[in-house]
């Protein structure tokens, strides 16, 4: 029985990931305590009575949760390793969970300390294989994921996650390659943010050739030329100036106009917005255009503040979801603190009209 759930999250945002895991806890009527450090990159949430997190861990949506990257059910001591021959501790500890694994995951918090650990990680992974595949550990067919959580070379967390309720990428991290055309770094913001909230069949069916999006503070075009780039045509609406290379696609109109006052002749199939304005002054405008029937779908992002930012999303989804269902919009809202995302949380809806399209 585990007693403890590992969340990574980002360094820094450990309060709204605490906050977030105690609320559904609390849902569930789970009794627990959370054990966390500013900047560590993690939070634990201990059981106060004994209760079985590999439970909790199946019960809870993890798309739900905004500010958790990866997640793991595991004992709440960490297991203390020799310097040398690591191995025969951490297999007779994986031989108790009395479980097979479809795969291994060897984390670490995203923080420079924990960044120290990811070439031990790669060098200790193909002999931990190894000798689960030895040991009959490793089933295609399990639903569960070993995790091993390194605090430092010494010292391990080792728990199991479900395969279908967990991130798919390591630690939660989707790995993205800049693109050498792109006009910014944003533009693996909005990468990110279409593998994460659209599966494939949702990218190929809601993000086709000849789709119209528009895009609010769009230069210098980071998130217009991941919709140029399949096939879709932008009209991206900033005062500032847009990629030369990216205006003469063809596939881009540019409008130097208030994002705050335009509208569109005819409704579009994709709304995006980038702007450094208060949260709740976006969520207000990306309700319009829903309302007002000007978009079909949308990824944005909402700027937080300083402090009671898991407050201020919670405040933010709540407007958008009452006004859309005032509308009698079948809709979809998720959200996430992406990898690529520093101070803000992104943001995708969806309605039912373009899911069955």
């Amino acid at each position: 029985m585990f007693n403890q759930i590992i969340l990574l999250c980002r360094p820094g945002f450990e309060k709204e990931c605490a906050g977030e895991i105690m609320e559904f806890s609390s849902q569930h009527a789970f009794p627990g305590y959370i054990q966390t450090s500013d900047a560590s990159g993690y939070v634990s949430l201990v059981s106060s009575a004994e209760q079985n997190t590999a439970e909790l861990i199946t019960q809870i949506d993890f798309r739900q949760l905004i500010f958790t990257r990866q997640w793991f059910a595991c004992d709440k001591e960490k297991l203390a390793l020799p310097e040398s021959n690591r191995l025969p501790d951490i297999l007779n500890t994986i031989k108790s969970f009395d479980e097979t694994f479809c795969d291994v995951e060897l984390a670490y918090a995203d923080t420079n300390e924990g960044k120290s650990l990811s070439k031990f990680c790669k060098q200790f992974k193909p002999h931990l294989l190894g000798a689960l595949k030895k040991n009959n550990l490793l089933s295609a067919h399990s639903r569960w994921r070993l995790q091993l959580f390194f605090t430092d070379s010494l010292h391990v967390n080792i728990g199991i996650a479900p395969v279908d309720n967990s991130a798919a990428d390591s630690m939660g991290i989707i790995r993205l390659k800049m693109p050498g055309a792109a006009p910014s770094r944003s533009t693996l913001k909005m990468e990110e943010a279409i593998h994460w909230f659209l599966s494939g069949n949702q990218q190929n069916e809601l993000i086709k050739n000849g789709m119209t999006v528009v895009d609010l503070g769009a230069a210098p075009g980071g998130w217009t030329w991941q919709f140029v780039k399949r096939d879709c045509l932008v009209t991206a609406i900033d005062n500032g100036p847009m990629q030369a290379a990216l205006m003469q696609s063809g596939m881009v109109e540019h409008l130097q106009t208030d994002a705050f006052t335009y509208t569109p002749k005819k409704k579009v199939d994709w709304l995006i917005c980038d702007m450094a304005e208060r949260p709740l002054h976006v969520s207000r405008l990306i309700a319009r255009w829903f309302t007002n029937q000007q978009c079909s779908n949308a990824i944005f992002n909402l700027k937080l503040p300083m402090k009671k930012r898991l407050a201020m999303v919670h405040e933010c989804i709540e407007l958008l979801h009452q006004s859309l269902t005032a509308a009698s919009i079948e809709h979809t809202i998720q959200a996430k603190h992406l990898y690529h995302d520093r101070e803000e949380i992104t943001v995708c809806i969806t309605t039912k009209t373009t899911i069955h399209r």
